[in-house]
């Protein structure tokens, strides 16, 4: 594993850099029509990927390294527009709205499908028929992380402060939410969820000591981990996670919470097979290159590169496995 690594931000503009140059280049056999729908064959014009987030977090950053490969590979411009709302709830509204030939895609996060629902009425939930789904793309686990001046190193130290934890979430329905909302149910301690839209905002407000922890991707964290400017506390996955070896699980520590995220390439619903096949396979030559699988390592990501039919099966045990714990304990997310 390599010794140092690249910032989010710094991973962030150097994608932004090679995407604008893509789009703007006139050689090398790349389009830059405005619209597809052309005569010829799929793509005839650019691809919009959307991001139902704000710029910098995780979904964010992969949509952009993503895209850029895509590109490259289909030969169009693949512009990255943020639409933040929602943990992904309007983006995903309009894209299900959205003409299905496959120029309008998105990167869509599990915990859409898997926890949000658990948040909202059965008429406002965002359902997961309602997309095909191309691929899957990675895992990213969570970690709960705290400022160094708080004095906290692990989970039982909050129980000990004596107050009320304020967390941070990543929003109302994600996989933040309820990992922290399990583990502190589960611990006893006093703690009121202070959500924000998405992974970079939560990790300013964390740096900012708005609040007192934070759950967040990895990826999102580890840069100020290493850098001594934040302590992990716990991280939510089955076993010890390679990219920080030296933290214990909420299992470890004695709190059963297993949360994880995930995320898929998606498409309007009714997007004909043949598009769907050229997607994926532009997405799978993306995959193989080294500078996506460095950008997998530099970001603490571990690949999911699966069949819709494998992603579809795990949303479908995940919300289950989730519903169950809610209930288990009592926990409301929709407050």
């Amino acid at each position: 594993m390599p010794t140092s690594r690249t910032t989010p931000r710094r991973i962030l503009a150097g994608v932004l850099g090679a995407t604008a140059a893509i789009a703007l280049t006139a050689c090398g056999g790349v389009k830059t029509t405005s619209s597809g729908g052309g005569e010829g064959k799929y793509p005839t014009g650019n691809i919009e990927f959307s991001v139902g987030a704000s710029a910098g977090g995780s979904t964010d950053l992969i949509t952009r390294a993503l895209a850029q490969g895509m590109s490259k590979e289909l030969g169009v411009s693949a512009p990255v527009l943020n639409k933040p709302g929602a943990n992904g709830a309007l983006n995903a509204k309009e894209l299900q709205a959205a003409k299905p030939d496959g120029y309008k895609i998105a990167l869509q996060n599990a915990s859409l499908f898997t926890i949000t629902p658990l948040t909202v009425s059965e008429a406002e939930a965002t359902k997961i028929d309602s997309f095909d789904v191309i691929t899957g793309v990675s895992r990213d686990d969570y970690v709960m992380a705290t400022s160094t001046a708080s004095g906290y190193k692990n989970i039982k130290d909050m129980g000990k402060a004596g107050k009320a934890i304020r967390y941070g979430t990543t929003g109302v329905g994600t996989g933040a939410q309820l990992a922290s909302a399990l583990t502190f149910k589960t611990a006893g301690i006093e703690a009121t969820a202070v959500p924000f839209d998405g992974g970079a905002p939560a990790l300013t407000a964390l740096l900012g000591n708005q609040v007192d922890v934070s759950t967040m991707q990895i990826g999102e964290a580890i840069e100020n981990i290493k850098a001594g400017k934040l302590v992990p506390l716990a991280v939510f996955s089955e076993k010890r996670v390679p990219f920080l070896s030296d933290v214990p699980t909420a299992k470890e520590q004695g709190f059963d919470v297993l949360v994880t995220q995930y995320r898929f390439l998606t498409a309007p619903k009714g997007t004909p097979e043949d598009v769907k096949a050229r997607l994926l396979e532009a997405a799978k030559k993306t995959f193989a290159t080294p500078e996506y699988k460095k950008f997998n390592e530099d970001n603490s990501l571990t690949p999911m590169e699966v069949t819709p039919q494998e992603v579809l099966t795990s949303l479908q045990g995940d919300a289950t496995d989730y519903k169950g714990q809610l209930d288990k304990f009592g926990i409301s997310l929709a407050g």
